[in-house]
C-alpha cells in the first residue's frame, strides 16, 4: 500500500504588509501584539505617549530586522490622536487594522474616588477607543479592515476599588458589539479579546507592592483553572492576530476570553481530581 503524506506549512495569516495601529504598543500586552504582527510580516504602528519606551522597542525590532512604525500621541488628546493617524497615513498610505489596547487599572473607587477622577479614568480607558476607531474608519472602509479591542474581566467579575476601569471595560464590550452591527455594511469586523490575569510589567509592579508578593501571586494563579498559571502576552497576541486576519473572516461582535477559564469556569474547582 502506498501511503501519501501531506505536509502542512505553518498557517499563513495573510497579514503581510498590512498596516495595523496598536495603541500602547510599547509595553506589556501591546508589545506582545506588535512583536507577533511584525513576525507575521505586518507593519504594526505603535501609537502612545511614552517616547523613551517606544524608542527602546523600535530599536529592539530594528536589530531583529523587523519593521515597526510609530507615532507619538497622548491618547486623551483628540488633537494628538488626529495628528498621529494623519502621520501614519502620510508615512504608509493606508490603515488595515486597529488594536485598541492602551489603558490602565487606575483604582478609582466608589467609596474613596470622586467625580473628576472617575471621568478621567473613563477618558484614559474608553474614550480614545471610540476616537481612534472613528479616525481610522475611512481607511478601514476601503479595505474591509478589522478592529480588535482589548478588554478586561473586571467588566464581568468586578474587582473592588476600580469603578472607573470596570466601567470603561464594560463600555469596551458594548462598543465592540455596537460597532460590529453599525459596520456590517462595510464588512468591517469588530471583536474584543478579554484578558483576566496576564503577567505584564505593570502587573508585576502591582504584585511587588505586597510584602508577601510570592504568596499573593500563588493565591491568584491557584484560581486560574487551566494549568494554574497566568496567561502570557504571546497567547493574547495569537488571538488578536487571528482576529485581524482573514482566517477569522466570518467572526464579528465576539468577546473572546483568553484567560485560562478564569472568568467563566468555577474557580472553586479542584482540577487535581
Amino acid at each position: 500500500m502506498l501511503l501519501k503524506f501531506i505536509i502542512f506549512n505553518n498557517m499563513d495569516l495573510g497579514l503581510k504588509d498590512k498596516v495595523i495601529i496598536v495603541t500602547g504598543g510599547s509595553k506589556g500586552i501591546g508589545k506582545g501584539i506588535v512583536s507577533l504582527l511584525a513576525k507575521e510580516g505586518a507593519l504594526p504602528v505603535i501609537i502612545g505617549r511614552n517616547k523613551s519606551s517606544i524608542e527602546m522597542v523600535i530599536n529592539e525590532y530594528e536589530k531583529l530586522g523587523l519593521k515597526v512604525g510609530f507615532a507619538y500621541a497622548e491618547l486623551t488628546s483628540p488633537e494628538q490622536c488626529k495628528r498621529s493617524v494623519k502621520e501614519v497615513l502620510e508615512s504608509y498610505g493606508r490603515i488595515d487594522g486597529l488594536v485598541n489596547n492602551a489603558g490602565v487599572n487606575d483604582g478609582v473607587s466608589l467609596e474613596h474616588g470622586n467625580y473628576n477622577d472617575f471621568l478621567e479614568s473613563i477618558n484614559r480607558n474608553l474614550t480614545h477607543y471610540y476616537l481612534m476607531a472613528q479616525l481610522v474608519l475611512p481607511e478601514l472602509k476601503k479595505n474591509k479592515g478589522s478592529i480588535v479591542n482589548i478588554g478586561s474581566k473586571t467588566a464581568d467579575t468586578g474587582q473592588g476599588g476600580t469603578s472607573g476601569y470596570a466601567a470603561a471595560n464594560g463600555g469596551r464590550n458594548a462598543l465592540t458589539r455596537e460597532w460590529a452591527v453599525e459596520l456590517l455594511p462595510y464588512a468591517i469586523r469588530v471583536n474584543c479579546v478579554v484578558v483576566a490575569e496576564c503577567f505584564t510589567p505593570l502587573y508585576e509592579k502591582w504584585i511587588n507592592t505586597f510584602d508577601n508578593k510570592d504568596e499573593k501571586l500563588a493565591a491568584i494563579t491557584n484560581k486560574i483553572p487551566l494549568e494554574k498559571r497566568m496567561t502570557t502576552t504571546e497567547e493574547i497576541a495569537n488571538t488578536v492576530a487571528f482576529l485581524l486576519s482573514e482566517r477569522s473572516s466570518h467572526t464579528t461582535g465576539q468577546l473572546i476570553y483568553v484567560d485560562g477559564g478564569y472568568t467563566h469556569l468555577d474557580r472553586a474547582l479542584n482540577t487535581n481530581n
